[in-house]
């Protein structure tokens, strides 16, 4: 499923929050957005799953203004795993994960046997097997993350949403998680704050800073040392790792380097 985004913008209380921004998911493609911290990702991502409107601009999906979907059949064609990971009531984890199969069942239609048959697969894949019965409210940051992406998993939807997917995940479940994904084949729009996992991950990265794409590409073209120093305000060594061929980011201060000849090194190394 492609998504398109057309000059979007995005007002809150007065104030542009992301401006004019286009953008493009290829079917299949695992896009990534980074920026720094209130550049405008989640307020992005929210325009287009429809949680906040835009005052400007067009978002598609496959060529259809996604604000002409059903509810049931926005939901059937995109799942997303936002931020937020509180539940208003306490609900055991089977009953969080089984919301996720509602957009394809009639009102008040009683859950089946191939229900349960998803439910119980996507926890073994996000490492919950045996979780079903817990309380969601007793889980950890990092459990509540999983369940809610194994929320998304049965929702068998076309498209992702993921919003800083990787949050509360100890280092293990972080990979685990994103290679389930990238698995799945299908096409996804993902928020990642870390930027080791972007170039690892992504096909695609676009930048966003002070609510506009101020830069988009491969990791490779994207992904540079001028362009953290400039967006992000740190130094860092960018170098090719000698296992996967990935791009891999090191950080460095001033503290860390004072005296040293990092300055003359070039935008990327290959290592």
């Amino acid at each position: 499923m492609k998504l398109t985004v057309d000059q979007l913008s995005t007002t809150i209380e007065q104030k542009s929050i992301i401006d004019q921004i286009t953008m493009f998911v290829e079917s299949g493609q695992f896009v990534g957005i980074i920026g720094p911290n209130g550049s405008g990702k989640s307020t992005l991502l929210k325009t287009i799953y429809r949680i906040l409107r835009p005052n400007a601009g067009l978002v598609s999906l496959n060529n259809e203004d996604i604000l002409k979907f059903s509810h049931k059949e926005f939901a059937r064609s995109m799942a997303v795993v936002a931020q937020e990971g509180s539940a208003p009531f306490d609900f055991t984890v089977e009953e969080i994960v089984l919301m996720g199969r509602s957009p394809h069942k009639r009102f008040f239609e009683r859950d089946t046997l191939e229900d349960a048959y998803f439910t119980r697969t996507a926890l073994v894949k996000v490492g919950l097997e045996g979780y079903s019965d817990r309380s969601f409210s007793t889980l950890s940051g990092g459990e509540k993350q999983r369940v809610l992406i194994a929320r998304a998993l049965v929702q068998k939807a076309s498209f992702l949403i993921l919003d800083e997917p990787t949050n509360h995940l100890d280092i293990h479940h972080q990979l685990h998680i994103l290679d389930i994904i990238r698995k799945l084949g299908v096409s996804t729009l993902a928020a990642i704050h870390d930027l080791n996992l972007a170039a690892a991950y992504c096909d695609v990265i676009y930048v966003i800073n002070e609510g506009e794409i101020v830069k988009h590409g491969t990791p490779s073209e994207v992904v540079t040392r001028s362009m953290l120093k400039e967006i992000f305000k740190v130094d860092c060594t960018v170098t090719t790792h000698p296992i996967t061929g990935k791009l891999q980011i090191s950080y460095v201060s001033e503290g860390m380097y004072k005296g040293s000849t990092l300055s003359q090194t070039p935008d990327t190394t290959v290592g």
